[in-house]
């Protein structure tokens, strides 16, 4: 029999990053929350909860939090039924969704998906961001319920649909291209040209060489972890870099940016993947994610 008072207090304590704010929003005190986990952490034999500023779940302790948000959905649904189940004297909890996606999705088109959806929906949303190579993999460890992702083969347990392909441009200032490139993007000279990077996880730029140039080359980088400050460094001279049709556009046409080899954009499709068990109940997420994602890819 599964203890829901000790699941809801690992849950908040993860949303809420703290045992002691967890135990203000269940109306109970830090022992009495604190006595709980101990006991389900003890009965299930793991660590369900890293403590620290701020706590944070293990694998465990994901998969917990992710049923606790299918069975946050459940109820909110059986409430909506039959309103005479819900306890008056219980404080009032709000489910909060789990969702993952790219920076760059999240710079361009994502937001507004999230916040038509939010408008109407009582869920509130907790969006974490990765590279889209990699967010399948939050996934598949049960940190979200949903996510924006590269990877096209379906994640076990979950649905796939298409979103369509968010084209990249490697872009710098005529400037730049003028200094770095004065006979031309040559393999050497890219070798010489200082890139920009988002983090160690950004494979856009060393796509778009291979891809243009047919083979892996080595080239000097800044890291810069921000798809609008990409923009404003490439903007400022400070390197080339790859960057979304969608912030470059009106740059490319007044030339203030220009495209290092022109013709050459890297084509990065993108799908969206939702858990199967929440995937109904989020029908109306993932009409607007798939909505707004043809009206901007």
């Amino acid at each position: 029999m599964l203890d829901y008072s000790a699941l809801r207090a690992v849950a908040t304590i993860i949303q809420m990053g703290s045992f002691e704010k967890a135990a203000t929003v269940l109306n109970v005190t830090p022992s009495a929350i604190s006595q709980r986990v101990k006991q389900l952490e003890e009965r299930l034999g793991t660590v369900l909860i890293v403590r620290g500023a701020p706590c944070t779940a293990t694998e465990n302790g994901e998969w917990l939090c992710r049923h606790m948000e299918n069975v946050g959905m459940l109820e909110a649904q059986l409430f909506g039924q039959l309103p005479a189940l819900v306890d008056p004297d219980a404080p009032h909890q709000r489910v909060t969704l789990q969702i993952a996606t790219n920076a760059d999705s999240l710079g361009t088109w994502f937001v507004e998906a999230m916040s038509t959806f939010a408008r109407n929906s009582s869920y509130l949303l907790n969006i974490a961001v990765d590279d889209q190579d990699h967010t399948a993999e939050w996934l598949q460890r049960g940190r979200v319920i949903a996510a924006v992702t590269s990877l096209e083969k379906p994640v076990r347990g979950c649905r796939r649909f298409a979103l369509g392909v968010l084209r990249y441009h490697a872009t710098a200032t005529p400037d730049f291209v003028a200094h770095h490139f004065p006979n031309g993007v040559t393999a050497e000279a890219i070798r010489n040209a200082p890139a920009l990077t988002f983090n160690q996880k950004d494979r856009l730029q060393s796509s778009w060489v291979r891809q243009t140039f047919g083979r892996d080359l080595d080239y000097p980088t800044h890291w810069l972890p921000s798809p609008q400050s990409f923009v404003e460094a490439t903007l400022s001279g400070m390197a080339w870099g790859m960057n979304p049709t969608q912030l470059t556009r009106e740059h490319l046409a007044s030339g203030r940016l220009v495209e290092l080899v022109p013709g050459t954009p890297l084509d990065v499709p993108l799908y969206w993947q939702i858990n199967r068990l929440a995937a109904d109940r989020l029908a109306e997420l993932t009409r607007e994610v798939i909505t707004v994602a043809k009206r901007n890819l």
